[in-house]
């Protein structure tokens, strides 16, 4: 079963930083997209960032000019760099990762992995 590691979690104030950080097998190959959900006490889990393999990068509209999603292709890691963090932000943030592979029918399968999920709690 492949698991992501995450850390980086923790309590900070409102106004402050922390970065997150996921890591994938690094024998898991054909990684296309990575990506960072988080989900607060009584809500939906919701997108807050993605990046592709290419670099090109999304943003929920909430954490957009706040949050910034990296990745690491060669290590398969993703990492999410929040400031100016806010109360709204608390939540348990969970990273994903899709992998594509062609399978022997010449089609794609494609498979999700998640992380186990870490902790933000902002809060003076």
């Amino acid at each position: 079963q492949v698991q992501l590691v995450e850390s980086g979690g923790g309590l900070v104030q409102p106004g402050g930083s922390l970065r997150l950080s996921c890591a994938a097998p690094e024998s898991l190959f054909s990684i296309t997209t990575k990506r960072w959900y988080r989900q607060a006490p009584g809500k939906q889990r919701e997108l807050v960032a993605g990046i592709s393999s290419g670099g090109s990068t999304n943003y929920n509209e909430d954490v957009e000019g706040r949050f910034t999603i990296s990745g690491d292709n060669a290590r398969n890691t993703v990492y999410l760099q929040m400031s100016s963090l806010k109360p709204d932000d608390t939540a348990v943030y969970y990273c994903n990762v899709v992998q594509r592979v062609v399978n022997s029918k010449g089609g794609i399968d494609e498979y999700e992995y998640w992380g186990q999920g870490t902790q933000v709690t902002v809060s003076s």
